[in-house]
């Protein structure tokens, strides 16, 4: 069997319908099985990468566990969320101008590749403050990095995958990683005394991994087609005002970020505080439901990406007041009590990224792709920026009034959802 045909067999058993062009020009649409494929194989690698380096869980317990103060655990999340979004704005003109994007993403995935093993690196020659200020710098520059591939990701995938592909490549891709993030999880709950070693191996995997990405990506057949940037990179906030779909999604997407900000607050609602093996118990949780949710999100989003976002809104508010009746009853601090919630959650939480990545992708015009993304991720990202708010509410009213905002916050995504377009 020739490799084109291996090439096709694949593409056409991890898709619905591959009759249409799916928007694509003659010469993409020729070559769109092995870009499926490069696409699914490259960001498999990305997504596990992300999944070992975990600012949230992984990386937090490797600050603490080096001896640096608090802050710089606490540090941690914010700078890998909101510089992966808020430079956006500033780098997409440059991007939207380059003939073939995606030596952007390649680049952005080896400079991570690059910062991580900078990690590594830190925390085998330093300890306390020191390694904590090396791994905020560090996580810093691997969050730019991160930023320049998420711009230019979608602009990519618009072009050289059809618009009824594009959620089955990425939602392969999330539980394709899952699987090797299960993995390092199990040998977290069972590893006993090698935890640290563990840790160290799992970034050095996620370094070699960014690289190996970036190499697959830049094997991709894109057409040369360098577009326009317009203006001042703030001349973008114009879409806005321009476009009352894209401030829609905006909307949702803001609201559905409870999915992603909750799962700390669960801990707090049942836990005696963060022991390793509630790390463990936290990356299988996850993992499981990126497992097995991830690719039939990325079907369904094939579908209708605003049905997708609709549904998870609902099943994000169930999965909190859930944990919120569970708490109620006296059951939250039982050994399945965290761990469901958490599984629940972490399926709405993937349904959004698949359902909010297909829409915007779909619903932006040819050629306005990565303008529409770093609009889209810099508000995003201020709203994250203020998550702190919430911090600050949970430790005067307790975990409890969090819960209930978030909870809300999503079930009244599922309402504004049904004001979207469908885009498919």
């Amino acid at each position: 069997m020739s490799e084109t045909s291996f090439e096709e067999t694949v593409f056409e058993a991890l898709t619905d319908d591959t009759s249409g062009q799916g928007g694509l020009s003659d010469a993409a649409a020729t070559h769109e099985a092995g870009s499926f494929l490069r696409h699914a194989g490259a960001l498999s690698m990305s997504k596990l990468a992300d999944g070992l380096l975990s600012p949230k869980l992984v990386l937090s317990w490797l600050v603490a566990h080096l001896g640096a103060a608090s802050v710089f655990v606490g540090l941690l999340v914010p700078i890998r969320e909101s510089l992966a979004l808020l430079p956006q704005l500033l780098t997409a003109p440059r991007i939207q101008a380059m003939g073939r994007r995606k030596w952007a993403w390649a680049g952005g995935s080896v400079a991570q590749g690059l910062a991580c093993g900078g990690i590594v690196l830190a925390a085998l020659t330093l300890d306390g403050n020191a390694a904590g200020i090396a791994i905020c710098v560090l996580l810093a520059v691997l969050a730019l990095a991160r930023s320049v591939c998420s711009v230019s990701y979608k602009d990519v995938l618009g072009k050289t995958v059809g618009a009824s592909r594009r959620g089955s490549a990425t939602g392969f891709a999330a539980s394709a990683a899952s699987i090797g993030v299960i993995t390092f999880a199990l040998f977290l709950v069972i590893g006993g005394g090698q935890r640290l070693g563990l840790v160290i191996a799992a970034l050095g995997l996620a370094a070699v991994l960014w690289v190996v990405a970036g190499a697959i990506f830049s094997t991709l057949q894109e057409e040369a087609d360098p577009g326009e940037a317009h203006g001042t990179p703030w001349a973008q906030l114009g879409l806005l005002r321009d476009d009352p779909q894209l401030r829609l999604f905006i909307w949702v997407r803001g609201l559905l970020t409870a999915t992603a900000l909750a799962p700390p607050y669960l801990i707090l609602l049942g836990a005696n505080g963060g022991t390793f093996d509630r790390l463990g118990a936290l990356l299988l949780a996850s993992s499981a439901a990126s497992f097995l949710s991830s690719y039939v999100w990325g079907r369904l989003a094939d579908r209708s990406s605003r049905k997708v976002l609709m549904a998870c809104g609902v099943l994000g508010a169930l999965a909190l007041a859930l944990a919120l009746l569970l708490a109620a009853v006296g059951v939250a601090d039982t050994w399945w009590a965290l761990p469901l919630t958490l599984f629940i959650l972490m399926i709405a939480y993937h349904g959004v990224r698949q359902g909010r990545s297909t829409y915007l992708v779909d619903m932006a015009p040819d050629g306005q792709r990565s303008a529409y993304t770093a609009v889209s991720n810099t508000v995003i990202g201020v709203v994250l920026l203020g998550s702190g708010v919430f911090g600050a509410l949970a430790s005067l009213a307790g975990a409890w009034v969090t819960l209930a905002l978030f909870a809300g916050m999503s079930a009244l995504a599922a309402v504004v959802a049904l004001r979207l377009d469908e885009v498919e």
